[in-house]
């Protein structure tokens, strides 16, 4: 048996090397566009910037050495030009020598990856981008004389070039279309993000877009024309599935290739893999597009099961993915809040700001978390975390409660390893889990930080139960102050009809709201307190 691999990055390797493990006799033929394979393209914008020196540890197996311990038949620099189906046949130019010959197949797997999003700016042409170990070279070339640079596009590609460039010692500008970078974070969470940005130098347009390249600068959409010796194009990325669209296979509206369970095409010979396939989104069973690195892989020794007559389909995606940005790590898992308020799907939002281990322990860490709950099933929707340490952690536990169908409330009973210098007795997981059991059991009630001004102007009442001086440092306009230490005592003091409370981060807030029940008065707690509605407020 004949199979022939059309990609040899992540989902291509991957099937390629756990064919050979499964199934000794078959023959592996994996061909590749570019000049490398199975290298780390996760890795590259690092070395752009010199903090991963050497080019070489990007580069993880070669054309010879894959054929030294997998017998597998590596060409790279050689571009399959069409898939003729009822031959079963592939046809490949070399593009080095510009030789075209034909390869035949038992069987085809596809893993193609996807292609950078160029516009058609007038002198988009000057604009590089990263999408393997040339363009990184590109790069790396371009970076040596440039003082000056502008990144066009915020998503982690985006944000990645801008820190290592300035890393490098460029000056950067960053330009979003939208109105904040990082499409799958919500607007409160990633808006201290966007300020660490500006605090760090970056020079940060959103709302706006580029409109010209020039020889020596970038014009937006505003008319402002930025500085850039150099230009990064990071827009987004697209399904290369044009090979499977012009070999008359199924391919979905969002232009990924369509797969079934054991990622077979509309074509039973044909398998495809990775960034150019469609995936089922794991919240709604949809169609999703999402180019992670971990989902491709897994794709590919599914399919390298398949063939070898193993069992084994593929599962759902969540898109889990974490950036690290300045020294800050911005996680997200499933869907955010603006997705769920598009698709009109009931949701309760709950935000903590917890340590990310005990505070008594040096070198504890505050991070933000949002975790996103549907209140009729306790179902867990997603989950979002911000800050320097112990994010990483806590979304990938969250991840795989939802992948295990563990509830929201199920959190709490979740036993995580702890000590002092790696969480708290109560892990920031857990105490989601107990704010999701007060919700579910009716203890407490919240209300968000975009719902509070529209409550205020109906005649909902503010009380902040913080500090006289954590007040004096910063408050919301038109609380009333009264600690919660004083509460008891000054109940005669709260104004008639609906009350609504909160602290800095919510725990407070959640004690005076009992307090309040008790004596016979209802309130609202502000979820993540005043810490939340300042990241995107004040």
């Amino acid at each position: 048996m004949r199979v022939v691999i059309i990609g040899g990055v992540a989902g291509g390797m991957s099937a390629a090397a756990r064919l050979r493990r499964v199934a000794e006799d078959a023959e592996i033929v994996v061909i590749e566009r570019s000049g490398h394979v199975s290298f780390a393209n996760c890795g590259l914008p690092y070395h752009v910037g010199g903090v991963i020196t050497e080019r070489s540890a990007l580069l993880l197996q070669t054309p010879e050495s894959l054929a030294a311990r997998f017998r597998i038949d590596v060409r790279v620099l050689t571009e399959v030009t069409r898939i003729d189906r009822d031959g079963k046949v592939v046809c490949v130019r070399n593009l080095t020598t510009g030789e075209e010959s034909e390869i035949a197949f038992d069987k085809l797997v596809l893993s193609p990856g996807a292609q950078p999003v160029r516009p058609p700016i007038p002198g988009i042409e000057r604009a590089l981008s990263l999408r393997d170990v040339e363009d990184t070279d590109a790069l790396v070339a371009a970076t040596a004389d440039a003082k000056t640079a502008v990144v066009i596009g915020g998503g982690f590609i985006g944000l990645e070039m801008a820190e290592n460039l300035l890393h490098k010692g460029l000056r950067v500008s960053l330009v979003e279309a939208a109105d904040q970078i990082m499409a799958p974070i919500d607007p409160e969470m990633v808006a201290p993000v966007q300020a660490l940005l500006r605090d760090s130098g970056i020079d940060l347009h959103l709302s706006a877009s580029a409109t010209a390249i020039g020889e020596q600068s970038v014009t937006l959409s505003s008319g402002a024309e930025l500085p850039a010796d150099l230009v990064v194009a990071a827009i987004g990325v697209r399904p290369d599935s044009r090979l499977a669209a012009d070999a008359g296979l199924a391919v979905g509206e969002r232009g990924g290739i369509v797969v079934d369970d054991h990622h077979l095409t509309s074509d039973p010979a044909i398998y495809a893999v990775g960034d150019a396939v469609e995936k089922v989104d794991a919240i709604d069973g949809s169609a999703a597009m999402i180019p992670l690195a971990n989902t491709a892989n897994l794709q590919g020794r599914r399919v390298a099961d398949h063939i070898a007559g193993l069992s084994g389909a593929g599962r759902p995606t969540l898109g889990t993915a974490i950036v690290g940005i300045l020294g800050l790590q911005v996680a997200s898992t499933g869907w955010n809040e603006k997705r769920l308020r598009a698709a009109g799907r009931d949701y309760l939002a709950i935000h903590t700001h917890p340590a990310s281990h005990a505070t008594y322990y040096p070198g504890a860490e505050t991070m933000a978390l949002k975790l996103l709950v549907d209140p009729a099933t306790d179902e867990i929707l997603g989950a979002q975390g911000v800050g320097k340490e112990g994010v990483d952690t806590r979304i990938d536990v969250i991840a795989t409660a939802i992948r295990g169908g563990l509830k929201a409330s199920e959190l709490a009973e979740l036993e995580l390893a702890y000590a002092p210098q790696f969480s708290s007795a109560k892990d920031p997981v857990n105490m989601l889990g107990f704010i999701a059991e007060n919700h579910r059991t009716g203890m407490t009630a919240s209300i968000q930080w975009h719902e509070l001004t529209d409550a205020l102007v109906g005649g909902a009442h503010l009380i902040d139960v913080r500090t006289p001086g954590e007040f004096e440092a910063g408050a919301i306009p038109g609380a009333i102050n009264i600690p919660v230490d004083e509460l008891r005592d000054r109940l005669d003091e709260l104004p008639d009809g609906e009350l609504i409370v909160h602290c800095a981060v919510g725990i407070r807030g959640h004690i005076a709201t009992r307090l309040l029940a008790s004596h016979g008065r209802s309130a609202r707690n502000l979820d993540g307190g005043y810490r939340t509605w300042a990241a995107i407020s004040a």
